[in-house]
């Protein structure tokens, strides 16, 4: 199978089974994305399909076959920091730093998800969604991945000046 990741085409020999996260830690040697929970409940593995946030440890790597997977290895270009990666960093956004790959790229992909008009169920249909994401807003679009050390006020903090958001409550 042929998987495109980070803007690299690797060609690999798996089995049906091997889900994308095993194929990107033992396989392509991209250890970024975490084994948590295994169960797709944490968000520690979050990756981008397509630019689509997705968790690695709940699809099969064979499923992935001509999509573009972005890992948190991929967002730089080369020393310059993505956005969201430099906001992180300014914030403090993290402390063991274990979920944080996986609350990065899940924010980029909100990001994305929230600009192409996504509702939530803070904001009302899309036609009204705001220009600027509050901080509620940016909670709920994020409630996906955990931060076992409680570092949610500074990820709130990071997402929101990445977005260019303004605090709202």
């Amino acid at each position: 199978m042929r998987l495109h990741i980070n803007g690299k085409e690797h060609v690999l020999s798996l089995e049906p089974r091997v889900t994308l996260l095993d194929a990107l830690r033992e396989v392509i040697g991209l250890t970024g994305a975490k084994k948590g929970c295994d169960r797709g409940q944490c968000g520690a593995c979050t990756v981008l399909s397509d630019g689509r946030r997705i968790n690695a440890c709940l699809t099969l790597a064979v499923m992935q076959e001509g999509r573009h997977i972005t890992t948190i290895e991929g967002l730089a270009e080369g020393d310059t920091l993505h956005p969201m990666q430099a906001a992180f960093v300014a914030r403090d956004a993290l402390q063991c730093g274990f979920c944080t790959p996986g609350q990065i790229c899940s924010a980029v992909g909100m990001l994305a998800e929230a600009r192409a008009g996504a509702a939530s169920t803070v904001q009302p249909p899309p036609a009204a969604l705001p220009q600027t994401l509050g901080d509620a807003e940016i909670r709920e679009r994020m409630s996906g991945n955990l931060c076992r050390c409680g570092a949610y006020r500074n990820i709130v903090a990071a997402v929101r000046d990445a977005a260019g958001a303004t605090r709202r409550a």
